[in-house]
């Protein structure tokens, strides 16, 4: 039962991180130009690591060894050209502390996955030279534009592997459209793709229109063969029309550091000013509320204007009479407008559900499972998952319903005997009480604790809690060791079992084999159990970023367990059929287990076991579990190719069925809403796979 932190007393404040980029930027960023965009309200400023001088001395070199290829009878016997260290003249970047709020763009004009072997070449030595300066003057976040529709893909991730070495704390995010081509246009004469010998100046063929996730291999790719280094991410630029909600989702789920919003993705509204589309501010909410938010960069949105301008050095020329009035008719361009809109997105984000509270700051963190059996866990382990507003409501529901129904079972009008086992601090004996003070039916509370602190913690409760008023038996003992009650000192059974030891895949902290083993205390013909049953259910998921996190753990055992995790930035591989509008996912039943189980199972259990009863009574856990073993073969329809690196778990429990009907939790994300809506107490269960290179095919 892991869970993540408090419910904090106020949401945390919605951070926008926004940038500027110009493609077209012919001065260089300096300390002013940085200052003023900072005082428009902007946090970074993007700024190419070259010159167009150097692009000029590269695209010369490249002549130049063309024609001496043209030349030479041998042209085996040439030598490929070296680009020689960056002059003053190439770059006018220099260590800055202010370098910090820089985010670097390799030339774009390079073709690191060209064909053509000395293109590879030379841009190769143009990205090694501009990675490792950029590193060199504090720039860490640098932008690399994504291989070309028809490049080597492999060859462009080797030269990105080989890029990731050259700064320790350097960060590679790369340029890719969600799905086509990008439509940051590059600015320039010379492409080195254009001087690319043989069929290489063909003019490279458009991705087949059903092809959506062409770009998502070449990125899969690329990060494969990274080893999904930490160090890579992606630069994703938003296009006007945003493709399928598949698709969509796919891209949520990778590593997206930045989301690059060039001038076209924005439209007009009534008033003529630039906007999101409905769908962008979805998506873009979405992207705000993980973990780590990528940042955003306004690229081509307009220049930032001079705070000191010298009209003397740049005169206009006079308008014409016609042209001023043309001009009083319009609106003042405003350069920052997009800028505005997005701040104004950031304080009128909706509030985040209340699990996502709960949890913030442990989206993706990976924990291993309670294991309240062999351990005893600690007062603010407790603490945290008695804040849940749900569980403990449904739970007193339920308990409720079955007073009121076996209320006119017992045959004597004595009080019904309600054990909780595996008390921890009290709060489904406190649920018990007011269950019983509620329907008016008297109670005897048992409750049963192993932890020898939390033991203290209830004598301590019952003494001075008004609820409890000392009227709760507390028993120190593993619940499956349990005698049973004793009243007016004779042995009873209990009538309602009650307990919490579910956990994320409902039987993975040991409920089964526990609640058996105490069942022994339950009346045979009438007695209940709460939960009476629970399902443990799965489905195959794409989580890049909790795959990375364990590939870079050591130890080989990191892939046998399952880890509890509040899973966030994930893609389901399966869903419903018809529901990509709404993309509800494919999850199954994998298996379930009810209490109190069969007395011929139980029986059989002790036997093979050498169980019984001891001289001073039962002995409890028998140690024989085969009725509880269970396995499953299941399929999933997969509609759109993709990575499985695990399955996420969930699960559903009836607590109590009875004449009112059924009190049910789920953590299933496709019923939770129906059954539990804002429950808080269970992340999920994630089990990793380990060979994840399998690819999902599509159907």
């Amino acid at each position: 039962m892991n869970i993540g932190g408090s419910l904090p007393p106020e949401e945390p404040p919605t951070i926008f991180y926004v940038g500027q980029h110009e493609t077209a930027r012919r001065s260089p960023v300096s300390l002013d130009l940085l200052s003023q965009a900072q005082s428009l309200g902007y946090d970074f400023l993007a700024t190419q690591i070259t010159t167009a001088a150097f692009q000029s001395r590269i695209l010369s070199l490249v002549s130049e060894h063309s024609k001496s290829l043209q030349e030479s009878s041998n042209s085996d016997a040439t030598p490929a050209p070296l680009i020689s260290p960056f002059t003053p003249q190439d770059t006018t970047l220099v260590p800055e502390d202010s370098n910090t709020s820089l985010v670097a763009i390799v030339s774009p004009w390079i073709d690191l996955g060209s064909t053509d072997p000395i293109i590879a070449h030379i841009s190769r030595q143009v990205f090694n030279l501009e990675v490792a300066y950029a590193a060199f003057c504090g720039v860490n976040n640098i932008v690399v534009y994504g291989p070309l529709p028809a490049a080597d893909v492999l060859q462009y991730a080797r030269a990105i592997q080989e890029g990731l070495g050259l700064g320790p704390y350097l960060q590679l995010h790369i340029l890719l459209p969600m799905t086509g081509e990008l439509e940051t246009e590059f600015d320039g004469d010379m492409h080195l793709s254009d001087l690319a010998r043989g069929t290489q100046n063909l003019e490279y063929e458009e991705e087949p229109e059903d092809d959506l996730y062409g770009t998502w291999n070449a990125w899969n790719t690329i990060r494969a063969l990274c080893s999904y280094s930490h160090k890579l991410s992606i630069a994703l630029e938003l296009p006007r029309q945003l493709p399928s909600l598949s698709l969509q989702s796919r891209w949520y789920s990778e590593p997206v550091r930045l989301l690059l919003f060039p001038r076209t993705t924005f439209i007009r509204n009534a008033k003529g000013y630039p906007v999101l589309s409905k769908a962008h501010q979805q998506l873009l909410t979405r992207f705000a509320r993980l973990r780590f938010a990528p940042w955003m960069l306004l690229s081509d949105v307009g220049s930032i204007p001079d705070s000191n301008p010298n009209p003397a050095s740049n005169p206009d020329p006079e308008p014409t009479p016609a042209e001023a009035a043309s001009c009083a008719k319009e609106k003042p361009k405003d350069p920052v407008s997009r800028l505005r809109y997005l701040r104004y997105l950031q304080q009128s984000q909706p509030p985040r559900p209340p699990i996502e509270r709960f949890g913030q700051g442990y989206q993706d963190y990976l924990q291993s499972p309670l294991q309240p059996l062999t351990d005893n866990l600690e007062s603010i382990t407790y603490e945290v998952f008695e804040k849940d507003p749900v569980k403990y409501e449904w739970y007193e529901r339920a308990i409720a319903a079955a007073l009121k129904d076996l209320s006119s079972t017992v045959e004597d009008q004595r009080p019904l005997i309600v054990a909780v086992v595996g008390a921890g601090r009290g709060p489904l004996t406190t649920r018990a009480l007011q269950a019983s003070q509620k329907t008016g039916i008297a109670v005897s509370c048992w409750a049963v604790e192993k932890n020898p602190n939390a033991f203290v913690l209830l004598q301590h409760r019952n003494a001075t809690d008004p609820l409890w008023a000392g009227q709760v038996n507390i028993v120190k003992s593993d619940m499956r060791h349990w005698q049973g009650p004793i009243i007016s000192g004779e042995m009873a059974k209990v009538d309602i079992i009650v307990s919490e030891l579910l956990g994320s895949f409902a039987d993975n902290e040991l409920s089964p084999e526990c609640l058996d083993g105490v069942q022994h205390v339950l009346h045979s013909d009438h007695g209940v159990s709460i939960p009476q049953s629970y399902s443990a259910h799965f489905t195959p998921i794409s989580t890049p970023r909790l795959y990375g996190d364990l590939l870079s753990r050591s130890g080989s055992d990191k892939w046998d367990i399952p880890y509890v995790v509040m899973l966030h930035q994930y893609d389901y591989l399966s869903v419903q059929p018809d529901s990509d509008t709404a993309r509800i996912p494919d999850i199954k039943e994998a298996w379930s287990f009810s209490h109190p189980i069969a007395p011929a199972k139980l029986e059989q259990s002790r036997r093979r076991a050498g169980g019984g009863v001891g001289a001073d009574g039962w002995v409890g856990g028998d140690g024989s579990n085969e009725h509880n073993a269970r396995s499953c073969k299941l399929s999933f329809r997969c509609q759109d190719e993709g990575v499985c690196h695990g399955l996420a778990g969930y699960f559903e429990t009836v607590l109590y069925t009875g004449s009112s009907g059924k009190v049910q939790l789920s953590t299933n994300p496709v019923t939770m809403e129906e059954k539990s809506k804002d429950m808080i107490s269970w992340f999920p269960i994630f089990f990793p796979l380990k060979s994840m290179s399998r690819m999902v095919q599509r159907w």
